[in-house]
């Protein structure tokens, strides 16, 4: 950046001055103290902070009284209207902060035009001692409520009016100065400081409810393409029998006719057809987290391999009975894949945030669908701290809502845990629509 780029942003910069002040300071709007995202007991506290806060006012508001008429030469009546104004800028502070220093400084000022008192005897000149508190507490009020520039502008302001009027400083009253000096600008820096922290805990906050959103929103759509990808390899295999179905079965017949082969050609054709579009569309989803060839070509997992899977688990030390009601019967592909995947998953929260305890799978076959329930006990060791929010009841959920069905996952009575889905098997009257995780 060179010298010209320099003078021009400085340039820039200073012409902006005047325009920032007047919005920053020549405002008696409200200004609230920065949320941290959490409810905040300010509003709890506000009304007993008020109720001691109005006797404090009152306090100082005598002591101002009665310095500005012995200290600053001033009659009862004009004392009194100049103390009485000064000091309720203590509670108006608390809503207005920016109107409150206004009032505090113009009569600070006001107080130092007309002093009339022997030299020596007001220490703290232009301010009274109780003016000092009034202005102090305004500052402070101000950092705290508004940006570190609202700030710093009213204590320079405050400084320099206060400077500008005393004229020559005579023995004793540097010290008071300084004493002021010091007093407002430890005000404004541990107002700044208490602003800057609750503000950077709002982000925080705010951050941390949209990492949790976007983390929902991703764990959602990777379980969407993990059912997508299953399905694909389901419908897939449907297809390709239903193709080489359509081939072999003129085979089949003696003689058969014209008019059957050119139907038997068209249902291949068409099924082939729908298979390139369904792997083309589909297909893609296996860009990323492509499994192995054994993986892609194996077929998928359906409840006859049930005991395979109870096998594996207590093979891991998970103590597990189960038990099916009513008269197996066959399923659909979508169907038996997705009770197995849930009980599956149920299986594996078990073993992470159940330790130790007994689980209970239960198969329920019915002339429309099929039940799946998954019950556990409390868990018989401590559970080690979750590393996070998972994806188990969110793709159950998916799964279930995918066939029309319901899902319900809780505690129970002795402290377990247990997940039970419906699942229907006749899709003509179960309208499948998808469903938002809304946990």
């Amino acid at each position: 950046m060179n010298k010209q780029d320099t003078a021009e942003r400085l340039g820039r910069a200073l012409q902006a001055v005047p325009r920032n002040l007047r919005e920053d300071l020549w405002t008696a709007a409200l200004a609230p103290v920065p949320s941290s995202g959490q409810r905040s007991p300010w509003r709890d506290w506000l009304p007993t902070f008020l109720l001691l806060l109005v006797p404090c006012t009152a306090t100082v508001a005598v002591f101002n009284v009665n310095g500005l008429a012995a200290d600053y030469g001033y009659n009862q009546r004009t004392a009194l209207l100049l103390g009485l104004i000064q000091s309720v800028a203590l509670v108006t502070a608390v809503f207005r902060p920016v109107a409150s220093w206004w009032v505090a400084t113009i009569v600070m000022v006001v107080v130092e035009a007309g002093a009339e008192f022997p030299l020596g005897r007001a220490m703290w000149f232009p301010w009274t001692i109780p003016g000092i508190i009034v202005q102090t507490w305004v500052l402070f009020l101000l950092a705290l409520r508004l940006r570190l520039r609202v700030a710093v502008a009213a204590l320079v302001i405050s400084l320099v009016a206060g400077r500008a009027g005393t004229g020559p400083t005579f023995e004793g009253q540097v010290d008071g100065l300084v004493r002021a000096v010091t007093l407002f600008t430890l005000a404004v820096v541990v107002g700044a400081l208490l602003r800057s922290r609750r503000v950077a805990r709002t982000q925080l906050v705010v951050q941390e409810e949209l990492t949790a959103e976007e983390r929902g929103r991703r764990t959602l759509l990777e379980e969407r393409n993990r059912i997508a990808r299953e399905l694909h390899d389901v419908v897939a295999h449907h297809m390709s029998v239903i193709s080489i179905q359509a081939q072999v079965a003129p085979h089949l017949v003696d003689n058969p006719s014209e008019e059957l082969k050119e139907n038997l050609a068209g249902i291949r054709q068409n099924a082939v057809e729908a298979l390139t579009e369904l792997r083309r569309v589909l297909g893609v989803l296996r860009s990323e987290d492509t499994p192995s060839e054994r993986a892609r070509h194996a077929p998928q997992p359906t409840l006859g391999r049930l005991d395979e899977l109870l096998d594996n688990v207590r093979g891991a030390g998970l103590t597990v009975t189960s038990e099916s009601t009513g008269a197996p019967h066959p399923l659909p592909p979508g169907v038996e894949l997705s009770a197995f995947r849930i009980v599956q998953e149920a299986l594996s929260n078990a073993m992470r945030h159940a330790p130790g305890a007994h689980v209970r799978v239960g198969i329920g076959y019915r002339p429309s669908g099929v039940t799946v329930r998954v019950a556990n006990t409390a868990p018989a060791r401590p559970v080690p701290p979750s590393p996070g929010p998972g994806h188990g009841l969110l793709g159950m959920r998916e799964r279930a809502a995918m066939l029309g069905g319901e899902l319900a996952a809780g505690t129970t009575s002795d402290g377990g845990w247990e997940v039970t889905a419906i699942l229907p098997a006749d899709f003509s009257k179960q309208p499948v629509e998808p469903v938002e995780d809304t946990r």
